[in-house]
């Protein structure tokens, strides 16, 4: 058995739901298959709600062009006529239901978290309806009912034990295509919709693969699989043949958005492996990612290179920090309870300041608890007020080959040394698998060029 996961844009047209179909109909094992919302949808979704939440009536004209857009497609991907009109029944159904919600937050202008989460939950719960009544033989299955979450720190969090036992009583006995909505879940507690966060259809599919012992997850996407850098900004990169659960998780937490990172979890666990295939171009090998670490030979040392333009880096100063125990025990426990997200720590060895990175958004939050949590410190003198610098970008060069090997970090500042490039902070940690390093936005492009010439076309 084995599950497939198909995302937005492999289910964003007729003609790619009916590659779909002919991809999921060609393979003879029992497969579940998960989908997420018609590429688009979801943002149209949010756009839309807090349009009617401040109150703009435009946001009936968005409405009518999801409702459209939905019609269209089970217009183009279903030929039987009563097979059409039955799906267009039950969908209209699902579409006056939103509608409904809609025109209530319109007239109270206001959005809840729960209110958006269902509304959001629409998109897969459509497109879902749709792509079971194309695919022969599919049964539809409502992820709500199996997929459960507890609350912790403002976000849904999997109850694994729930829901592990919910999968295996539902997929018992397994069809030979079971067809999932991606992404929604429902509350342990209250039973109200909730939500895996965004990329959240991949982590759905990775959860039914662990909990049901799948023989491979196989996230079918737009693109041929991991490439060795953005291929919008270098030409010259190319696709990654065999990834490990380490490098592939470092990359993905790095800005490479091909797999949404809590995927990785579940399955690393199981060594159940993923392929990651394009929709558009089935017969292209992909990329495997498995435990296995194979070192081959003429390749390049790295893996890949990854990057985050949305970076900001907060630094908490003071020689009162020197010595002390427990100011990174305050500080992370202060950033975690306000629930930030730290995605790179540097620390010198002197002690006297600790900087960390977070995405821009975060950044104002980060400065006023900080500044709350040490405000004594600050008035004795002992520590400087948080400072942020915003408008940088932090890029990270992966790979489990480059363990014990000498000459990484030198011949990548080096390169960036001869590009006139300046690093602000860096950071690795022992494991050697990511050297990760701070600079000025402005200098990002430049820097993964110079990186991907000197690593991989030298």
């Amino acid at each position: 058995m084995k599950v497939l996961k198909f995302g937005g844009t492999s289910v964003g047209s007729v003609n790619s739901i009916l590659s779909v179909k002919k991809i999921v109909e060609a393979i003879e094992e029992p497969v579940i298959v998960v989908v997420s919302a018609l590429g688009g949808i979801t943002d149209k979704l949010l756009a839309t709600s807090t349009m009617a939440s401040k109150g703009d009536l435009a946001y009936e004209k968005e409405l009518s062009e999801i409702i459209a857009r939905h019609l269209d497609v089970i217009e183009g991907v279903i030929e039987d006529k009563e097979v059409r009109m039955d799906v267009q029944k039950k969908v209209m159904a699902l579409l006056d239901e939103l509608s409904n919600i809609f025109k209530g937050v319109y007239l109270i202008n206001d959005l809840s978290a729960k209110t958006s989460d269902t509304i959001v939950s629409y998109g897969e719960r459509l497109s879902s309806l749709i792509v079971s009544n194309v695919i022969k033989d599919a049964k539809l299955f409502d992820s709500r009912k199996y997929i459960k979450t507890v609350k912790q720190f403002n976000k849904h969090i999997v109850d694994f034990d729930l829901t592990n036992k919910l999968i295996k009583e539902t997929f018992s006995p397994l069809p030979k295509v079971s067809l999932v909505p991606g992404f929604i879940s429902s509350s342990t507690e209250t039973g109200e919709v909730t939500n895996l966060g965004r990329g959240g259809s991949d982590y759905t599919a990775s959860i039914l693969a662990t909990a049901l012992d799948a023989n491979t997850l196989e996230i079918w996407t737009d693109v041929d699989g991991f490439m060795t850098a953005d291929p919008r900004v270098i030409s010259s990169a190319y696709v990654i043949d065999r990834l490990t659960f380490t490098e592939a998780m470092e990359l993905c937490n790095f800005g490479a958005k091909v797999i949404y990172p809590p995927t990785i979890y579940p399955v690393y666990h199981k060594n159940i492996p993923i392929r990651i295939l394009n929709t558009f171009n089935p017969t292209a090998p992909g990329t495997y990612i498995s435990k296995e670490r194979v070192k081959e030979e003429g390749k390049a040392i790295i893996k890949g290179i990854s990057s985050i333009n949305d970076t900001c880096l907060i630094t908490v100063q003071g020689l009162g920090m020197v010595g002390v125990i427990g100011v990174n025990y305050r500080i992370f426990k202060t950033l975690a309870k306000n629930g930030i997200s730290v995605f790179m720590v540097s620390q010198a060895s002197s002690e006297n300041n600790t900087t960390f990175a977070v995405r821009n958004a975060d950044a104002d939050l980060a400065v006023q608890v900080l500044n709350d949590e040490f405000a004594l410190e600050r008035a004795q003198g002992d520590m400087n007020d948080t400072v942020a610098e915003k408008d940088l970008a932090t890029v990270a060069i992966v790979g489990e080959n480059m363990k014990r090997t000498p000459g990484i970090a030198g011949k990548l500042f080096g390169t960036l040394g001869r590009a006139g490039i300046s690093v602000i902070a860096c950071a690795q940690g022992a494991s050697e698998t990511n050297i990760s390093f701070v600079i000025k936005h402005k200098y990002l492009r430049k820097a993964l060029n110079s990186i991907h010439d000197s690593f991989f076309l030298s």
